[in-house]
């Protein structure tokens, strides 16, 4: 099942199965999206795509594409690398990717996400998938000053405001046959910047499903983005950085396009006055 979640005309969070892919409109769902959605025979039409998920953490694996690791001039890892943005990061479909005024170097990271659909704690590889409520496409937006040069690690680099854009729909864990075999790719202005597969990763969805649950426990709704695959703005030549006004698209095959617009950082108000 694909299902979206978005803002009806009345104003009112609703989960649906949209009719087509301009997701304007949907049929309705009922239930529990842990627990079991029911279609009904409700049309609704959409008034803002919203993320499919609002996450109680986002985890994040670093490195995890051999490719990447080699345009990044850096060692194979030999376990799954983690890193976590903070659920401030997340943005909608559509929504702006806020360039801060602080960054000159901010990259587009085309990711597949897993979406943890119960409570996982110590789970072997060949039952991880049995966790994943599903999958959906993300943008791991990363400053790469703060995240190489000024900090030298990758929290703060990795956790500016919109940050994290994902969507546009959530695709149910029995529709993707391999999710380490999908088509990936990034398109700036209609440029494919990243052309990949799922299949290059070097550990795959099972392994670091597994690989975190044995060190602290997955909540339902947990957002694990998987890695990104080589083609990304610090490994070209000249490098490609985002700027206000570029339009960036992720495709994940099975799944749908994401898409947001940079849009640079409002200036902040001047302080001052009589108090």
């Amino acid at each position: 099942m694909k299902i979206i979640r978005f803002v009806d005309h009345a104003g009112n969070v609703r989960y649906g199965t949209p009719t087509d892919d301009t997701y304007t409109t949907a049929t309705a769902l009922e239930g529990d999206l842990f627990t079991g959605l029911t279609p009904t025979k409700e049309l609704l039409s959409v008034a803002k795509l919203l993320a499919p998920i609002t996450p109680p953490n986002i985890l994040c694996i670093g490195l995890n594409y051999q490719r990447h690791a080699e345009e990044s001039g850096m060692a194979v890892p030999d376990r799954p690398i983690l890193f976590i943005k903070p659920t401030s990061t997340l943005s909608n479909p559509g929504d702006p990717i806020i360039h801060p005024k602080n960054s000159e170097e901010v990259d587009y990271e085309c990711e597949l996400a897993v979406v943890i659909g119960k409570t996982a704690k110590n789970v072997d590889e060949d039952d991880a998938l049995d966790y994943v409520l599903g999958y959906t496409c993300a943008n791991d937006v990363s400053a790469r000053d703060w995240q190489l040069r000024y900090d030298k690690q990758w929290t703060r680099g990795k956790s500016f405001d919109t940050f994290c854009p994902l969507g546009p729909v959530l695709v149910t864990v029995d529709e993707i046959d391999d999710p380490n075999e999908l088509q990936i790719q990034t398109r700036v202005n209609g440029e494919t910047l990243q052309n990949s597969n799922t299949a290059d990763m070097i550990f795959d969805v099972c392994e670091i499903i597994s690989s975190l649950s044995k060190n602290f426990t997955l909540l339902p709704g947990t957002v694990i983005l998987t890695g990104t695959p080589e083609g990304v703005g610090m490994g070209r030549t000249p490098k490609r950085w985002l700027v206000p006004g570029d339009v960036c698209e992720i495709e994940i095959e099975g799944i749908g396009v994401l898409i947001n617009t940079v849009e640079e950082a409002p200036s902040a108000p001047k302080s001052g006055g009589t108090f």
